[in-house]
């Protein structure tokens, strides 16, 4: 069965941090394109990171470059966002998800449930 699990999300000051965590299982993370999406009320879909191939380059969202780090461990199947620098307009339920290697991360062959982070005093 094809799961991601993500995890991680709470409540957190602006100008602070999180880490959040994405477990896979059912299938090779390293096997496909991977990222991160994020949906809040009344706003886009918006894709926040996206790595085609483990050997290359992670591109983000202009809103988060240089905040956001996404990185993965291959041993563990498990994908991370380490966010720093918060900010309110981070608040939202973000969503790892795999994608079709070869369409980039255009079309998702899954995503998780996702966990919600809120960025508030």
């Amino acid at each position: 069965q094809l799961q991601l699990v993500e995890s991680g999300g709470g409540l957190v000051q602006p100008g602070g941090s999180l880490r959040l965590s994405c477990a896979a299982s059912g299938f090779a993370l390293d096997a496909y394109a991977i990222g991160w999406f994020r949906e809040a009320p009344g706003k886009e879909r918006e894709r926040v990171s996206c790595q085609t191939d483990t050997e290359l380059r992670v591109d983000y969202a202009d809103s988060v470059k240089g905040r956001f780090t996404m990185s993965v461990d291959s041993a563990e199947n498990t994908v991370y966002l380490q966010m720093t620098s918060l900010k309110p307009e981070d608040s939202a339920v973000y969503h790892c998800a795999s994608y079709y290697r070869h369409l980039g991360c255009a079309v998702a062959h899954s995503w998780g449930q996702g966990t919600e982070v809120t960025v508030s005093e």
